[in-house]
């Protein structure tokens, strides 16, 4: 029986971009025919339903990509271990390590498809104290590796360089994601000429997307542990920027002017701020302090169809908070799904993908 083909998607930081890059490839190879399965062997976000996949590990990535792909159960598998803080200080209380890396292969051969999509840990290094990085996972399932890098400078040489030599012939290529206009040029003239004179195959570059960096209202209220004044109904609404409501109202109208999609933060008890930012493109108000809103605040929120948040913090407690937020964006919003689909589509050499992972013509064919 011909071994299960796998390609383990890893990233140089947390929140790199794997899952995203993940519905990309896959929307495009069962575009082609492709019979796609999915796995996320280290867990990192363990779910609160009752929906425990075999291992007893639920995972509510694994529960959006099984939506997101429209995976069977045959297609998808919950992770070996979550890595939470009781299954690392159960871990440390053992006082002896567990060689996980030999449950891998019973892992994949349980998961249906042509190919094994396998979500890998968020660094390098992450999953070592389980026997479960990146190289490990690698080694043992005798896997390429595809890495996701967000460009943040020129340090992404180092970055990459370094995972050359972790990896080795293992690194199958990288994904270069959220660039900025400005550096775009550098990266496709001088950036990825240079990976692939050193044997690093760049299979895409991504622009940076405002959308795909935006945070939901719901994951803001989560975050800031928020009541919600009005329009729940609207929680969905994404918002891109993070603007403080605090001159005064004629200098604030124009500053809100130049925002777009925003959640402005100011105090429950600036009326005439609230007001001028929800006449501009404003997606939800934040407001400090103890002082709730007035009636014709709420009104005119409601005529909008704009939410508005109550925190019992100070504005720069709730500013730190939600920009935190927006540096730990995830994939989750169906919107944010057909972005990534349509941006990998334009910008990720699929056909070259798939020459590197040898898949058979036939396997290809509809």
């Amino acid at each position: 029986m011909p071994k299960t083909k796998c390609l383990l998607v890893g990233s140089t930081e947390v929140y790199g971009g794997k899952s995203a890059t993940i519905i990309g490839i896959a929307h495009q190879l069962q575009q082609k025919g492709v019979e796609i399965g999915y796995g996320k062997p280290l867990g990192t976000y363990p779910s609160q339903s009752l929906d425990r996949n075999l291992t007893g590990t639920s995972e509510e990535d694994v529960r959006f990509m099984a939506g997101a792909l429209h995976l069977s159960e045959r297609h998808r598998k919950a992770p070996i271990l979550c890595l939470d803080e009781l299954t690392i200080r159960k871990q440390l209380q053992n006082g002896q390590r567990q060689d996980n890396t030999k449950l891998l292969d019973t892992y994949v051969s349980n998961i249906a498809g042509d190919l094994i999509l396998l979500e890998g840990p968020s660094t390098l290094s992450e999953g070592q104290l389980f026997d479960l990085s990146l190289n490990q996972m690698a080694e043992q399932l005798d896997s390429s590796v595809l890495l996701v890098a967000r460009y943040h400078s020129l340090e992404l040489l180092d970055r990459l360089l370094a995972a050359k030599i972790s990896l080795g012939d293992r690194l199958l290529g990288v994904l270069i994601s959220d660039i900025p206009e400005e550096d775009w040029q550098g990266v496709e003239t001088e950036i990825q000429p240079f990976l692939e004179r050193q044997n690093i195959e760049v299979f895409g570059r991504l622009p940076r997307n405002n959308l795909l960096r935006s945070v939901s209202v719901r994951e803001l209220a989560k975050k800031l542990k928020a009541k919600i004044l009005c329009r729940e109904d609207r929680l969905d609404l994404m918002v891109e920027t993070l603007t403080i409501g605090a001159m005064n109202v004629n200098s604030a109208l124009e500053y809100f002017r130049k925002g777009k999609n925003m959640a402005v933060v100011t105090g429950g008890d600036r009326s005439e701020l609230q007001l001028a930012a929800l006449e501009t493109s404003t997606n939800c108000l934040i407001l400090t302090g103890h002082a709730p809103p007035q009636d014709f605040v709420l009104t005119r929120a409601e005529d909008l169809e704009i939410p508005i948040l109550s925190v019992d913090l100070d504005t720069l407690t709730t500013v730190e908070i939600a920009d935190r937020a927006f540096g730990q964006v995830r994939l989750q919003e169906a919107i944010k799904v057909d972005c990534i689909r349509d941006l990998m589509q334009q910008h990720f050499d699929i056909d070259r993908l798939m020459k590197a992972l040898v898949l058979e013509p036939a396997t290809v064919e509809v």
